[in-house]
């Protein structure tokens, strides 16, 4: 009995242990194909299911920040700007609903794996980076980084030379804290750019790096900032080209792809500068 015993318990140990390595097999290719990278789609079976999951669930999840002019809330609570109104579009030509859901800068792309969120659409400047972790798409925007600081200190900083010694409110994970960093500045970084004005408004901060089309919606005459001013544009002064935003995907995504097509039909049937000139950014958004 019991040597029956035990070669029936070795039998079901051979079976058990070939059925965990046909598992680790398919396991591998899955893990192969979900690590493609690149500024395009992929072709592994992730990109082939990305749209039909998005497609099945009814709904593009789209995450982002509150970043005036591309993504931001009116009086009645509804994210509007550039990035969520052509977000909307692209919702609407995949044939599902659109959701914005806020998200911490330096999470984002854990976010996006996890699919709580199905892209990243928010004036993402696109980096090395960015591209080693998501699937980017074509540049849709340009922009640079530029230091804001009190309208009637604005004379005082004028040059590199002249910020020696400021502190800096940044926002955490984002190209305008790369740029603060590159020039030595002592850094304060917070969750949004929108809480750097703040900093500079209250004087908990010297200055502010934030994005140059951020500044032009945000502050100077009419708006809510009326004290602040920019002055320096920090890509020039290090002799950098302007940074290009792009959409962030899952890699291997055909939503990429899907999103590129869509974006130069937008351009092509004048949509896309329809909304740039509703929010102001008509001189940043690249039409070629």
């Amino acid at each position: 009995m019991k040597k029956f015993l035990s070669l029936a318990l070795a039998l079901t140990m051979c079976a058990s242990l070939a059925a965990c390595s046909n598992g680790a097999s398919s396991s591998g290719n899955t893990s192969g194909s979900e690590s493609t990278s690149g500024s395009g789609a992929g072709s592994s079976s992730q990109a082939e299911s990305d749209m039909q999951y998005v497609k099945d669930k009814g709904t593009l999840v789209v995450g982002i920040t509150n970043f005036e002019p591309m993504d931001y809330q009116d009086a009645d609570g509804n994210w509007i700007g550039f990035d969520a109104d052509m977000a909307k579009a692209f919702a609407e030509s995949l044939g599902v609903k659109v959701e914005f859901q806020e998200i911490n800068w330096d999470y984002k792309v854990m976010e996006l794996n996890a699919k709580n969120i199905d892209c990243v659409w928010n004036g993402m400047t696109i980096n090395d980076e960015v591209k080693a972790a998501m699937s980017v798409s074509d540049p849709y925007c340009l922009n640079a980084q530029v230091l804001v600081v009190p309208a009637d200190k604005a004379d005082q900083f004028q040059s590199v030379e002249d910020l020696e010694g400021l502190t800096v409110a940044v926002e955490s994970g984002s190209a305008g804290e790369d740029a603060a960093e590159a020039l030595g500045l002592t850094t304060v970084p917070v969750q949004k750019q929108s809480d750097t004005l703040m900093e500079v408004s209250a004087g908990t901060s010297d200055a502010a790096v934030i994005d140059l089309l951020m500044a032009g919606a945000m502050i100077g005459e009419g708006t809510s900032y009326a004290d602040l001013t920019y002055t320096l544009n920090l890509n020039e002064a290090q002799g950098l080209e302007s940074e290009e935003y792009g959409v962030g995907f899952r890699q291997g995504s055909d939503l990429t792809e899907a999103y590129n097509e869509f974006w130069a039909s937008a351009v092509a049937d004048g949509s896309a500068l329809e909304t740039a000139n509703t929010y102001g950014v008509q001189e940043s958004v690249i039409l070629e």
